[in-house]
């Protein structure tokens, strides 16, 4: 391999910091900042990783850092393979995770297919994660960061061997207030930016608008029931409904109701109690592995399926070639169809899949 990287700045602290650390272990490194919207398409947020202030706060540190400096336009990769799949999950009555296929479908691919171009065997990163290769296995392995609070291995889970071969994490053995300290001392801009938050290409955290005005659809009203069937009231549409969810509903109830299953085809939404949510078994498609070929035999791990809940124990066993079949060993609150299940050994990540119902 040569020394050349291929930097993926955001404009954020975290890839700055991560441009500035490679150079200093002495790779050419080269800046790029993927252009993801059209005026057409949607705007970006000002607190999202997507806004227009961050090119230039990404070019400004390229510049400061010595380094060349690209701006790539992905904004038709991007509607297809990250805002179109979310729109037509949450469509499904799913509950998708837009940044997992963003580094699935532009990071780690659109973006790694251009680091090939430009002659660079490395692309690199600000996400807090780790990958060691292990000799004993022959394969890369992605692990957790050493930051428990910043892991971002859950969102990683879809990497290749290939993938993982050429990436590079710089922050994965450090904290965030190392990173920004270090940002402060080479006079970086963003050096106190706040982390991005929430969906990049939705304004105002409020989904169920972004996907009425990006269609053109309006999602009527329509029951909502309870598990008899019993209709307790209207809901103003079905897209904006997520399993497990209690406030908003906007119901007189006389005690706690939640939604525990969405029914698209006769446009209802379903609540019941709260041990209605509990569930033991989890089935996952579009599968990944990582740290091992096939799960054929069945293997102990723990399992998340959202991205902030803490590891469970389960075992998880490959049906097909693209099915997992997880078994939690205590039932799972709200599991959700279009979410992410991610398996770990210890802090290796063996795995994920999207969750299906």
């Amino acid at each position: 391999m040569n020394n050349r990287a291929l930097i993926a700045m955001s404009g954020g602290v975290d890839s700055s910091v991560s441009a500035y650390l490679m150079i200093q272990k002495g790779y050419e490194c080269i800046g790029a900042t993927m252009k993801l919207f059209t005026n057409e398409c949607v705007d970006a947020r000002d607190n999202s990783c997507c806004s227009l202030d961050d090119t230039e706060d990404a070019r400004s540190v390229a510049y400061k850092l010595g380094m060349k400096y690209y701006l790539f336009n992905f904004s038709d990769g991007f509607k297809e393979n990250v805002i179109d799949r979310f729109v037509n999950a949450y469509q499904r009555c799913e509950t998708p995770n837009p940044c997992i296929d963003c580094n699935r479908y532009m990071k780690f691919d659109k973006l790694f297919l251009r680091a090939k171009e430009l002659n660079c065997d490395h692309i690199v990163t600000g996400h807090y994660a780790q990958i060691e290769y292990d000799n004993a296995k022959n394969r890369y392995l992605l692990k957790k960061a050493a930051d428990p609070a910043k892991d971002q291995s859950y969102v990683l889970y879809s990497l290749t061997q290939e993938q993982l071969e050429h990436t590079i994490f710089p922050l994965g053995g450090i904290s965030k207030p190392e990173v920004r300290k270090i940002a402060e001392e080479n006079g970086f801009v963003n050096a106190k930016k706040h982390d991005s938050q929430d969906i990049c290409f939705v304004q105002n955290g409020k989904y169920f608008e972004f996907i009425e005005s990006y269609t053109g659809l309006t999602f009527p009203e329509g029951d909502f029931v309870d598990k008899n069937g019993r209709v307790l009231g209207k809901h103003k549409g079905i897209i904006r409904y997520t399993i497990g969810q209690r406030k908003g509903l906007g119901l007189a109830l006389d005690h706690p109701m939640y939604v525990v299953k969405l029914d698209i085809q006769n446009n209802r939404v379903i609540l019941g109690e709260n041990e209605d949510l509990f569930s033991k078994s989890v089935t996952a498609r579009s599968i990944n592995l990582i740290s091992v070929p096939d799960m054929y035999t069945p293997m102990r791990v723990k399992a998340k399926v959202r991205y902030r809940q803490a590891e469970q124990w389960a075992t998880a066993v490959q049906t097909d070639s693209d099915t997992l079949q997880i078994e939690f060993d205590e039932p799972q609150r709200a599991v959700t169809a279009g979410q992410a299940v991610v398996l770990y050994d210890g802090d290796i990540v063996v795995g994920g899949g999207t969750i299906t119902l």
